[in-house]
């Protein structure tokens, strides 16, 4: 398959790096999506790479040569290990080992893909991919620093059944994260440049003692997936997120809070110059009148916890809207649109995410989502089953295509 004349990625060439993983396999799909969008993909394989996938599949897809060997040289006439990297505008290491991230840490450069990585001076992302214990071990997450410190950018992996049969984070990033990262390394999709974007996600904790607290059980998803979408398109983000296990995403300021009112404050105070707010947080709706310092005893008497309704922050942000763009989510057990319009025209929005959380496709902490997007002039859209990832682009084109006109 060639490269495509169009598409956001048009001109770009990337190397693709291929190290010994058993996702290996997965980086044939990402080469095809790459090329598809207009790149020029050389792909890389190390010698491990090459006893999970064969280099003739990557040659298939990206109609370029595949380098495997330090001294393979294409083009006679040129030293392939220095002129590729030399003019390369990304260098993508998809699914990186322990090994080749140890490598480029200290310099090592044995092989093709080691040496270009000390030969380009293009973008560099790695998309780590391996055993939980071996991401987790303090040398590698130690190598992972020192090149985030050296400006690489890095796709966090997922948590999950791995090849190995453990649980746990070392599962290669999902592919479309791993494009949203390379687009934004390219700046090949700038379109929400100008947007000074702020998200907030998660849960709010309301601590009833020194050991307990109220909450629920957002995982934070949603927020993060807008977040790193809109950096990814360019916008400037700030994420006020409450307490989530999701790495905070590349390019985003990220500010960490734990009670709806620090939510509140952190809200307020990063306000400046924000033009577009939108509010995935699922804020506690009550906490405890008193908070007791010490763990409370439990005991064979009956015991009541006296709440007090928290302070509204999309009411507050909508009461003082100005000329900002402010959109709600609103997740319901039961008449699921009357509530969604109450809090539009109440709140001040421009437009509500609605969802009802007791369906099977929209469970807090899933992947996948069904909304109703309402608006404040009463239209309403029935969006289909999606991820949230693909779901937080759709909101962000929604709001480019008829909220941003002139302003961007």
């Amino acid at each position: 398959m060639n490269a495509k004349t169009e598409g956001p990625l048009y001109g770009k060439r990337i190397i693709l790096g291929v190290t010994g993983s058993i996702a290996a396999y997965k980086a044939a799909d990402l080469a095809s999506k790459l090329t598809q969008l207009g790149a020029q993909v050389y792909a890389v394989l190390t010698k491990n790479a090459c006893e999970f996938i064969t280099p003739l599949t990557f040659r298939s897809i990206t109609a370029t040569p595949v380098l495997t060997g330090l001294f393979d040289e294409p083009d006679t006439g040129k030293i392939a290990h220095v002129d590729i990297p030399a003019n390369a505008d990304l260098l993508l290491i998809t699914p990186a080992t322990a090994n080749i991230i140890g490598k480029i840490a200290h310099g090592i450069a044995d092989d093709w893909l080691s040496t270009a990585a000390m030969v380009v001076t293009c973008p560099v992302i790695i998309a780590p991919a391996m055993n939980c214990n071996m991401y987790a071990n303090k040398v590698v997450s130690g190598n992972i620093e020192r090149l985030k410190e050296l400006g690489h950018r890095f796709v966090e992996p997922g948590t999950g059944r791995l090849a190995c049969g453990t649980e746990g984070v070392g599962r290669l990033a999902d592919l479309d994260k791993i494009i949203d990262e390379v687009l934004a390394a390219i700046g090949a999709n700038n379109d929400l440049a100008g947007m000074n974007l702020l998200v907030t996600a998660g849960p709010t904790r309301e601590p009833i003692d020194a050991v307990r607290f109220l909450s629920n059980y957002s995982s934070g998803k949603m927020g993060y997936a807008i977040a790193e979408a809109a950096a990814g398109r360019g916008a400037k983000v700030t994420l006020v997120s409450g307490p989530t296990e999701l790495a905070a995403p590349s390019g985003v300021n990220c500010v960490e809070i734990q009670t709806a009112k620090e939510m509140l404050d952190a809200v307020n105070q990063n306000l400046d110059g924000v033009n577009t707010v939108i509010c995935a947080a699922a804020v506690a709706d009550f906490s405890p009148v008193v908070t007791k310092e010490h763990k409370i005893k439990k005991n064979k008497q009956p015991w009541s916890l006296e709440l007090a309704p928290t302070i509204d922050i999309l009411k507050n942000l909508g009461a003082d809207k100005g000329k900002r763009i402010l959109i709600g989510f609103a997740a319901e057990t039961e008449d699921l649109v009357e509530n969604a319009i109450i809090k539009v025209r109440e709140k001040n929005l421009d437009f509500i995410v609605a969802n009802e959380v007791f369906k099977e496709e929209t469970v807090f902490g899933g992947d996948m989502n069904k909304v109703t997007i309402i608006t404040s002039n009463g239209s309403m859209q029935d969006w289909p089953r999606m991820s949230k990832r693909e779901l937080a682009g759709k909101i962000l084109d929604l709001i480019k295509e008829n909220y941003w006109e002139g302003k961007i």
